[in-house]
């Protein structure tokens, strides 16, 4: 598209965080329907679609806007915004492996399941979705 006025760099980080949280709750959407369904797992106090959409967009903007300052800011930035992710990432999935959510372990076990597959997509679009798109033209042309 054509716009009358130039987008910042902050504009376009914003937009393609949106992006990204965008594909991320897609995917993570998908990821809770099949997995729910090969598991039988129903619980759903935490983890539901409300949660899911709201939490993939938030943090995949804010994302979008901490690459724009690591870019900007910081020498190499692009590289060690991805370190930092794919590190925050690894973290998130150790801590994750601990959690309790039931006194019944099979619906413990079945929890942990999804709450890792939610941390592995977030994760896999911060660090390298969200790069990837900053730094491609076609990308900022047809969508931007």
């Amino acid at each position: 598209m054509n716009y009358d006025y130039q987008q910042t760099g902050f504009s376009k980080a914003v937009l393609t965080g949106l992006f990204a949280g965008l594909m991320a709750t897609l995917a993570c959407l998908a990821y809770d329907f099949f997995y729910r369904l090969n598991t039988g797992f129903t619980m759903s106090a935490i983890i539901n679609v409300p949660s899911i959409i709201i939490a993939c967009h938030i943090l995949l903007l804010v994302c979008g806007m901490l690459y724009f300052v690591f870019k900007n800011k910081i020498k190499k930035g692009s590289i060690i915004f991805i370190g930092l992710f794919v590190i925050l990432t690894v973290y998130l999935i150790v801590k994750g492996e601990g959690v309790e959510r039931s006194p019944i372990h099979q619906l413990t076990v079945q929890f942990r399941g999804l709450l890792l597959g939610m941390i592995v997509i977030i994760g896999l679009c911060a660090s390298i979705l969200i790069p990837y798109l900053s730094g491609n033209k076609k990308f900022e042309e047809n969508v931007l």
